[in-house]
């Protein structure tokens, strides 16, 4: 059960971590994002600057800002100035397409967005200036690390607010929205999730103390600071008053450097970055002797690559398991978990989070039978954004939200993920919802039908297959396709493959068999896998 007596311990607010440590130590330095480096006096004084001017812009409590940038120091102080004025925080994948932001623009609300000029060929400042024609709902642009005639700059933000004080309205932690983070949903529209102040600081807080971390540690965090597993490692680092070493983009060379140079000592990352960095051809010439610990999550990960991590590395990393729904965390390892509890689960149900297995009624199940996870969690989100009925699908009166997960839970409480109920694909990472590239695929003037399923791969954990069928007359063009896709879809929403069939394996009803198609795509795609 929840232990509300522990609840005390996570009822501060966002802008009230900062806070502390700067009284503790305001000369300690809390960024290093490749640019700068900040003390937790430069993100204090900074982020105040900025909370004052967005209130002289007119920002009041409850108004949405959009932030889309890559991991960066201004992100961080944006994300501390935001909470600071009771506003809400909208993170931004940086490889969104024009669709994809608009759609999230007008669907929060958005009354102000940041945004880099461009980053990875994406032009995000041609993106905004296009959208910002169309919304009267977004109000102002602000650039950031460029200058514009048309848009604000952060630059002027910070010397309009310097030494200035903003007015700080009441903000209630379990109540009062910290950010909405955005998720795709099984039709295909983005869902956005509300995370409350209480929601956020509670993972931080419970994951900082699993891995038993102090101002000592250093941060690695190389997966985005726009999802949620980057935001709650800012949480992680900010309540340990430690420090972070920022990825702007993750490259194994850069991530050995980094944690030889600035000493990291806790190593955040999905599987994949895990096992690039152990199969860089020089990493037996980085010294790794700082790591001490890390968090690994998003995808299963052999048991082999695990005990290379804390032998070849010398980082006894945790495994967890979580959603965008939950502030992340659900489940984690403990340090003296062996090795195969590492690999074939996700640990237990973190403190203050009760979990239980059920089946297609929601009825619990005998331990060790596979069914649906559920979960009743201090992270759970307040809702879906303007979403009652979705909300409503997934959460049930009682409190306990439906994961859409296939698991076992044991005897001793540890969770194995089994399999989706869900078509979800997580590639690197990130999560696909192969609906939404169907529904771009079916606008080619070629293609006559599509599925769209994940096949595995012993880097990415999945990779995006696409199987088509054309219309009668029309040519297969793969690299057309993709081009078509790139158009529309963020990258790595891209299939990675293409094949041509032409019959599906179909339901009596007309339904493509998505699970007879992926074993069949296994099956003729074998020697091509990794």
């Amino acid at each position: 059960m929840i232990n509300i007596q522990n609840e005390k311990k996570y009822e501060l607010i966002v802008p009230q971590l900062l806070e502390n440590a700067y009284r503790t130590a305001p000369n300690r330095e809390v960024i290093y994002d490749g640019e700068r480096r900040l003390t937790y006096h430069d993100l204090m004084e900074e982020s105040t600057s900025i909370a004052y001017s967005l209130q002289q812009m007119g920002v009041k409590k409850g108004d949405r800002i959009a932030v889309c940038l890559p991991n960066s120091h201004e992100f961080i102080v944006l994300l501390f100035a935001i909470s600071k004025i009771g506003a809400i925080l909208i993170p931004f994948n940086t490889r969104y397409r024009i669709d994809e932001i608009e759609y999230i623009l007008r669907n929060s609300g958005a009354k102000i967005a940041f945004f880099t000029k461009e980053f990875e060929n994406i032009h995000h400042f041609d993106q905004f200036v296009e959208i910002n024609k169309k919304l009267s709902s977004l109000e102002r642009l602000v650039t950031v690390r460029f200058q514009e005639e048309i848009c604000d700059s952060y630059d002027q933000l910070l010397k309009q607010g310097k030494n200035r004080q903003p007015s700080i309205p009441p903000i209630d932690p379990k109540e009062d929205v910290f950010a909405i983070l955005y998720t795709s949903g099984t039709t295909g529209k983005p869902k956005g999730v509300m995370l409350t102040h209480q929601n956020v600081l509670y993972t931080g807080t419970v994951a900082k103390e699993k891995m038993q971390c102090t101002e000592d540690d250093v941060f690695l965090i190389p997966v985005p600071v726009f999802h949620i597993f980057g935001i709650v490692f800012i949480m992680h680092t900010v309540c340990s008053q430690a420090r972070m070493v920022l990825m702007e983009k993750f490259s194994a060379h850069d991530a050995l450097t980094l944690i030889q140079n600035e000493k990291v000592t806790v190593h955040a990352g999905v599987p994949s970055m895990f096992i690039l960095e152990l199969n860089h051809p020089s990493f037996y010439s980085f010294d790794l002797s700082s790591l001490r610990t890390g968090e690994m999550a998003a995808a299963p990960c052999p048991v082999e690559i695990v005990r290379k991590i804390k032998v070849d590395m010398g980082c006894n990393v945790l495994v967890a398991y979580g959603l965008t729904e939950t502030s992340a965390n659900l489940t984690i390892t403990d340090f003296t978990d062996d090795d195969n509890l590492k690999s074939e689960t996700v640990g237990k149900a973190i403190e203050g989070t009760e979990l239980k297995i059920v089946d297609k009624n929601r009825k619990e199940v005998s331990r060790g039978e596979v069914g649906e996870l559920a979960c009743r969690s201090l992270g759970l989100m307040k809702s879906y954004y303007n979403m009652p009925e979705q909300t409503k699908e997934v959460v049930d009166e009682a409190g306990w939200f439906y994961t859409g997960d296939l698991a076992t839970m044991d005897e001793e409480g540890y969770i194995r993920i089994v399999g989706r109920t869900k078509e979800m694909i997580i590639r690197g990472g990130y999560n696909i919802y192969p609906r939404e590239i169907e529904d771009v695929f079916y606008e080619h003037p070629s293609v006559l039908d599509i599925a769209v399923v994940g096949l595995p791969d012993t880097v990415l954990g999945e990779i995006v297959c696409a199987a088509i069928r054309l219309k009668q007359g029309e040519e297969f063009d793969e690299i057309e396709l993709k081009e078509f896709a790139k158009q529309k879809l963020a990258d790595y929403k891209v299939p990675d493959k293409i094949i041509l069939t032409d019959d599906f394996p179909m339901t009596a009803s007309g339904k493509i068999l998505k699970t007879s198609l992926q074993k069949r795509l296994k099956q003729d795609l074998q020697a091509e896998l990794r």
